[in-house]
């Protein structure tokens, strides 16, 4: 038995990179899982690649308001229900702070914060009626420590910690639970832009970058009953990057 059996899940991003490996393994848990995608046609590849029946692809980008109406509605018709939502999609910009434009920024409020509270907008009506739902929003250590050049990420960040602790809060009688996840480096292609793992992870206390199916994990934890005491909650996956380099 699975510990996400009969639970249906929307993982936003899911066609490659951390939502990729988010909406794979949730279905490996037993999950009925709609893997969303800016671009379907390769939700559906990663779908069939799958082999599952439980697998299932969505159109959505995550800057329209519609698509969330429209892809939420679907899955509530096809699976009868939506229990979980991993708010996952992301972009990232870095660039220093006096040569930030503001069409980036906008770019980035769009994505990071206005996707997610489209997001958060379109499922909890339907996990009000059941009584019953986890949102779980897969943010960044950026949120509270952010690097050099990504001011404006940061802050997008930041904003939906706070968006998800407020609504926790509203929500919580409504048995609606909204818990974070907070990645540091992860070997993705976002994340290493092609270059290849940075020297730097050998000096964090674990003493390398960490791997998409991590994240999925403590995901899976918060998407699950396993976690019903939580809300609110902030899990930072960093391998104690944020504590400080190690002394080797």
């Amino acid at each position: 038995m699975g510990k996400l059996d009969g639970q249906v899940v929307l993982v936003t991003g899911a066609n490659r990179g951390q939502g990729k490996a988010i909406a794979e393994y949730l279905l490996s848990l037993g999950a009925s899982v709609a893997f969303g995608a800016r671009n379907v046609h390769h939700a559906e590849e990663v779908v069939a690649s799958t082999g599952s029946s439980e697998a299932f692809a969505v159109q959505l980008d995550v800057t329209k308001n519609e698509e969330w109406m429209a892809a939420t509605a679907e899955i509530v018709k096809k699976f009868g229900r939506l229990d979980v939502l991993v708010n996952n999609a992301g972009l990232l910009i870095r660039k220093p702070f006096i040569e930030m434009k503001t069409e980036e920024y906008e770019q980035l409020i769009q994505v990071n914060q206005l996707g997610v509270f489209f997001g958060m907008q379109a499922a909890i009506p339907y996990m009000i009626e059941q009584g019953k739902g986890s949102i779980v929003n897969n943010l960044s250590i950026s949120s509270f420590a952010p690097i050099s050049q990504s001011s404006a990420y940061a802050a997008t960040k930041a904003s939906v910690v706070a968006m998800s602790k407020a609504a926790a809060i509203e929500l919580g009688p409504s048995g609606v639970r909204i818990n974070m996840v907070h990645p540091g480096g992860v070997e993705t292609e976002m994340a290493t832009e092609g270059k290849g793992v940075p020297e730097f992870y050998d000096s964090i206390p674990l003493g390398r970058i960490g791997q998409p199916r991590e994240i999925a994990k403590a995901i899976a934890f918060l998407a699950s009953d396993d976690s019903s005491y939580c809300t609110g909650t902030e899990i930072v996956v960093d391998g104690g990057m944020t504590l400080g380099t190690a002394d080797r």
